[in-house]
């Protein structure tokens, strides 16, 4: 349940309380910093500096396939970030290790659409994210971060054992209007909060078409119960329902009787 809301007026408060919180966690841990996927979207940035305003050591990745972030811009966001806040960072393309990995429509099971395909495919990409910030992490005595939001965890929007594995969660309680406040309070460049939010799935994806709904409705289901259509609520609850095995343990036989 949630039991704050972050606002213009308290944002300065949230912003130290949320990097202590992340150099506490780091810190406990013996650790000497985090690593970052960065895909120059608001949530990453955000994350990023909330790790600087702490004090805490993080490195940002960015990990394109192929040319992908150059067509959306995205590599641009991400290194004005990087530019105007001194970040480290690296580049590693996935794309080879993605293509290796993915199953050829030949394949035995053949009951399957064009769409099923393409998102599976399409989730191919976070999972190898994940996998090389990990071994990164690991070699350097690194947490991974993780960037996702309240209003996407509502609806399940991440990729099970890609963009939502990780070892810090410092926004998950965070709706994607708190997100943008902090956004604006951390000064993470305008072109980064004026973009469209992408999980940058596939070429000229955006969230909330995907979605079929805006993070303004989702937010709105989260904080008064209702986005304010009833349509919308149902594909919420929908999405909730459908998702639930996302946030749940891995089911183990107990044979209990």
């Amino acid at each position: 349940m949630k039991t704050f809301f972050i606002n213009e007026a308290n944002v300065s408060e949230y912003a130290e309380k949320i990097s202590a919180w992340i150099k506490e966690k780091v810190g406990h841990a013996k650790r000497k910093g985090v690593v970052l996927g960065m895909s120059g979207c608001i949530d990453s940035s955000v994350v990023a500096r909330l790790c600087q305003w702490g004090g805490v050591n993080a490195h940002l990745v960015l990990m394109p396939y192929g040319e992908d972030m150059k067509i959306t811009r995205s590599s641009d966001h991400s290194i004005e970030l990087i530019e105007k806040f001194k970040f480290s960072y690296h580049i590693f393309d996935i794309k080879p290790a993605v293509d290796a990995l993915t199953v050829a429509v030949d394949s035995p099971f053949t009951e399957f659409s064009a769409v099923d395909l393409d998102l599976s495919r399409a989730n191919i990409r976070p999972r190898v994210r994940m996998t090389y910030l990990y071994q990164l992490a690991q070699l350097n005595n690194f947490f991974v971060i993780g960037t996702s939001n309240l209003s996407e965890r509502t609806v399940g929007y991440f990729t099970k054992w890609g963009d939502g594995a990780s070892d810090l969660i410092p926004m998950g309680m965070l709706t994607k209007q708190e997100v943008y406040t902090l956004a604006r309070y951390l000064e993470v460049p305008s072109s980064i909060i004026e973009k469209k939010p992408s999980a940058g799935l596939w070429e000229g994806q955006t969230d909330e078409e995907e979605l079929g709904m805006t993070y303004a409705q989702i937010d709105a289901y989260i904080i008064e119960g209702t986005s304010g259509n009833t349509e919308t609520d149902r594909k919420i609850k929908e999405r909730i329902a459908a998702s639930s095995h996302k946030f749940e343990n891995i089911p183990v036989f107990l044979n209990k009787i």
